[in-house]
């Protein structure tokens, strides 16, 4: 993989950080990968306040990187797959991780924090990586569902990061690829899954035009 020549100034400097960005940016629609920009820099300020390792240590905010990153790579990756989108992210990012000589423990801890990131309650506490890019995901998308989506952001830091990123109809754009890819290859929308609940929502109400109403 090649290094982009622009690099936004918020990617770590690190050869796991730069590459991961790489394939992102030149795979991920615009929408998704300003969304998975914002989500970085969220988990990364809510790690900052914590204190937490995911912000002090360069090899976890490495991963800490990858992981949001990566989050929603399966949009435009095995597409044509029976696996969940989440679940192909998380392959994705586990075999790039692998090429980069990242540890198997640290390759496992990204594939959680991504294959779990569309499951509340689970992805809160299956582990601190996953929470972290779990509570990025609901602020960026401004919903409820965690105590720290309430306590976490000010309208600052969203103005600046949606003024780097714009948004781009980011819930719209993402939500379209994940029905698209469900109604097209069924295996992908299960029942319990997010995808199966927008594909359900979509058949409801197929005429909607705005954002998917199970999104």
């Amino acid at each position: 993989m090649a290094v982009s020549a622009t690099i936004p100034d918020c990617v770590p400097t690190d050869n796991i950080s730069r590459l991961a960005y790489a394939y992102a940016s030149t795979a991920l629609h615009p929408a998704i990968l300003n969304h998975s920009l914002r989500v970085f820099l969220y988990a990364k300020a809510l790690a900052d306040r914590e204190i937490s390792l995911w912000s002090s240590a360069p090899d976890r905010i490495a991963l800490l990187f990858a992981a949001c990153i990566y989050h929603d790579i399966g949009t435009c990756c095995g597409a044509s797959s029976p696996q969940r989108f989440e679940v192909e992210g998380a392959d994705k990012a586990a075999t790039d991780l692998r090429s980069m000589n990242v540890s198997e423990d640290d390759v496992h801890e990204v594939w959680v924090a991504i294959a779990v990131h569309t499951s509340p309650h689970i992805a809160e506490r299956i582990s601190p990586l996953a929470r972290l890019v779990r509570v990025a995901v609901l602020i960026d998308f401004k919903q409820s569902g965690s105590t720290d989506v309430m306590q976490f952001n000010t309208e600052a830091e969203v103005d600046a990061n949606e003024r780097a990123f714009p948004r781009l109809d980011a819930a719209k754009v993402l939500g379209d690829i994940v029905v698209e890819q469900a109604i097209r290859v069924p295996e992908k929308g299960r029942m319990a899954s997010w995808a199966g609940v927008m594909v359900r929502a979509k058949r409801e109400d197929p005429g909607w035009e705005g954002v998917n109403k199970g999104f």
